[in-house]
């Protein structure tokens, strides 16, 4: 992946020196999402983390009415100097300048772009306490992707969803999955998915949250397709990174995993197949409406 041409974004707000925060409360005061119940019942001893909620289980916490609990930790904020911090920089100011061309042609809308805000351990979050374990997630009330960066470590060494270089890209791939969420957020879609799933059981729910995920990966390949249309900054194993971590991260894996069996009713983020599919869908076409993920028939 070659990012040297990305425009760098200064929308951070970097917690790393700030030390871990501790106590503080759960997720969301008033209620949490789907992601906030599988931590309460779901933690994974054999990994020391539930894989079912990484990749985003906490970017749709509903929350509302829920506030940071004390004081907003002390940040930086800006373009971070170090070459991990650029990286996240580099990502996040193509995925605006893309989303904004996406917006403005296909939509005919302005984006308005998320901070992102990174930490080490634990901060606060306008969706409550946030955690390294919960991985990197998105909080429709603060508008705010959250990112622990240890989880680039794990997405390489624990979950082995890519080696080497090829990394970058699936880095990539994670970091333009939460901002998907954001999409779905200003486009409306989050907020009414997360109101109809109120009145849901809790199948009906996982298949809701299910298509809100696949969705997201859907958008990362939008993203794909026009940042490689401008740039042509793929290279060889890119994709195919993106792929695998799509696939190592998919909930039939994951419980395969963890569990030793599939139940396909808790699925929250989706199976492998599904997650590489949609992905593709999103980088093959380019167009946000080809991500309908609750389509009537959609797989």
């Amino acid at each position: 992946m070659q990012w040297d041409d990305f425009r760098r974004s200064a929308n951070i707000d970097d917690r790393r020196d700030s030390g871990p925060m501790t106590g503080g409360g759960g997720m969301g005061g008033s209620g949490l999402g789907i992601g906030g119940l599988i931590i309460v019942g779901l933690i994974s001893w054999a990994l020391g983390v539930d894989p079912r909620i990484l990749i985003g289980g906490l970017e749709t916490i509903q929350g509302q009415g829920s506030q940071q609990q004390g004081p907003t930790p002390p940040s930086k904020t800006g373009t971070p100097a170090d070459q991990q911090g650029q990286f996240i920089a580099a990502v996040l100011g193509d995925s605006e300048d893309r989303w904004t061309e996406i917006f403005r042609d296909q939509l005919g809308r302005s984006y308005q772009p998320p901070r992102l805000v990174l930490f080490r351990g634990a901060t606060r979050s306008g969706c409550g306490f946030a955690q390294a374990a919960m991985g990197p997630f998105y909080c429709p009330q603060d508008q705010r992707v959250y990112l622990d960066t240890s989880f680039f470590n794990d997405l390489q060494n624990r979950f082995h969803g890519c080696s080497g270089k090829a990394c970058q890209f699936a880095q990539a791939y994670v970091i333009t999955h939460e901002i998907g969420h954001h999409v779905q957020n200003m486009l409306g879609i989050l907020p009414k998915v997360q109101q109809a799933q109120q009145s849901m059981g809790t199948s009906q729910r996982n298949a809701a949250q299910v298509r809100i995920e696949l969705q997201a990966d859907c958008f990362a390949g939008v993203w794909a397709n026009h940042s490689q249309q401008k740039w042509k900054f793929l290279e060889q194993g890119d994709i195919e990174a993106a792929l695998q971590t799509a696939s190592a991260i998919g909930d039939d894996r994951l419980q395969k995993q963890t569990q030793g069996y599939i139940v396909p009713d808790s699925f929250t983020h989706g199976s492998g197949a599904q997650r590489m599919q949609w992905f593709q869908t999103g980088f093959k076409s380019g167009n946000v409406n080809d991500c309908n993920t609750f389509a009537q028939g959609s797989s």
